[in-house]
């Protein structure tokens, strides 16, 4: 997707992922994060708030920089760049209160179709997964790039 987004600077290992917004409430440093969970292959995507004298990422702060289109673009670089260098990953999309998750939701939602060209996605619901329905709450999400077979012989 050719959107607007902010300049990523990752870490060698593509598991961490910092921005500068630039909005209303001025400089806000932000970080994304894929972090490995119980399930093999699975990585979590947390995003929030940079304290950039700690290193610490504070998930729960709503930093209403008005920007948020592009923070959900930059969100979705940060993705492809990841899955780029981890191709097989399934990656899990939650916010960290429910007002987050419908953010999450509402982008997916919006911009399914060009999603859909590279990704497979997955809507939690109370007892399992379904393919992703847009504007259909869920409790969160999972992704993953879309294996293409050049072996045609």
């Amino acid at each position: 997707m050719n959107q607007p987004k902010y300049e990523l600077k990752a870490s060698k290992n593509l598991l961490t992922f910092t921005f500068i917004s630039e909005g209303k409430r001025g400089l806000i440093h932000k970080m994304i994060k894929f972090q490995t969970i119980e399930l093999n292959g699975v990585y979590n995507l947390a995003l929030g708030d940079l304290n950039h004298i700690t290193g610490e990422m504070n998930d729960l702060v709503t930093s209403n920089n008005g920007h948020s289109e592009k923070v959900l673009f930059t969100v979705a670089s940060a993705v492809t760049c990841f899955t780029e260098e981890y191709p097989n990953a399934f990656i899990y999309i939650t916010g960290s209160t429910e007002s987050r998750t419908r953010f999450f939701r509402i982008g997916i939602s919006k911009y399914f179709i060009q999603i859909c060209k590279d990704y497979d996605v997955l809507g939690e619901i109370e007892n399992g997964w379904e393919s992703f329905e847009p504007n259909k709450s869920y409790r969160g999400f999972l992704v993953k790039r879309i294996s293409i077979n050049l072996n045609l012989f």
